[in-house]
């Protein structure tokens, strides 16, 4: 009988891995839960910002896509505490609630779209889409190896003029 343990440093790692495709995010989700970390998942950012300050156990990881769909017309008297942004403004919102979270920013987007966007961070580790399940993990341990990142080191240093805004 083949049974495979989980590493033990994955036992206690907890990872949120966003992402509007159900495919990719269901790529990633079983691909770390096969190797033993605790995995959440959210679709979208809004679910991600809620689980980010909510969820009662540490979270070390945010896997985030870039590109996340902009929020659909909701009719509301509130402002929602938990607004649809792009991934790089999750990764933003997410270090101002978890000071020692770990991220990875992912998108098929290339290095030439992802500068038009104003999105280039050496800082922010990225992960290119499509991309193999080995060549993920092989990141996951590099960021578990490595300090986390404060939420100045994941700013995006332009000056330029942002073209698009969301409002909720």
């Amino acid at each position: 009988m083949d049974t495979e343990t989980p590493k033990s440093p994955s036992l206690a790692k907890t990872i949120l891995v966003v992402d509007d495709d159900p495919s990719m995010r269901l790529i990633c989700v079983k691909t770390l839960r096969a190797e033993g970390f605790t995995v959440l998942e959210a679709e979208g950012s809004s679910e991600a910002l809620q689980v980010l300050a909510t969820y009662q156990e540490p979270i070390d990881l945010l896997l985030t896509d870039l590109m996340l769909p902009p929020p659909g017309f909701q009719l509301t008297s509130t402002q929602n505490p938990y607004p649809r942004v792009h991934g790089h403004d999750v990764i933003q919102r997410a270090l101002a609630i978890k000071k020692t979270l770990r991220v990875i920013l992912m998108s098929s987007l290339s290095y030439h779209e992802r500068k038009a966007y104003q999105t280039i961070t050496d800082q922010v580790p990225f992960l290119q889409k499509p991309f193999s399940v080995e060549i993920m993990m092989q990141l996951v341990h590099e960021v578990f190896a490595s300090a986390p990142l404060s939420c100045a080191d994941s700013a995006v240093k332009s000056t330029a003029k942002q073209d698009v805004r969301w409002y909720d």
